[in-house]
């Protein structure tokens, strides 16, 4: 990929290099921009991952952990789709959950 970024480079014709994580990762230039942040997850540990790339001095984010498997599940169901406690129960016993 760096030799091809090279050679089109040299005619002018716009792009770059599809860079995986761990290279993005370990590019200093992205660490010094913030790009590159550490998360702290309660099964894996602390990990560093990619953080978001646009910077709106309006609108700060923060980077979290992910979710476990399932955490929100309950939540969601109840919250957003309204279902009640029996309802969950069945799906439960169903093993739809």
């Amino acid at each position: 990929k760096w030799e091809v970024l090279e050679r089109l480079n040299a005619y002018s014709i716009p792009c770059g290099p599809i860079l995986s994580t761990r290279e993005i990762i370990e590019d200093a230039s992205l660490a010094a921009n913030d790009m590159i942040v550490t998360v702290g997850h309660p099964e894996r540990g602390e990990f560093t991952t990619v953080g978001n790339p646009l910077k709106l001095s309006d609108s700060p984010t923060r980077i979290t952990t992910p979710p476990l498997l399932g955490e929100h599940t309950e939540e969601i169901l109840i919250g957003e789709l309204g279902l009640g406690d029996e309802e969950l129960r069945l799906l439960r016993a169903s093993g739809v959950i």
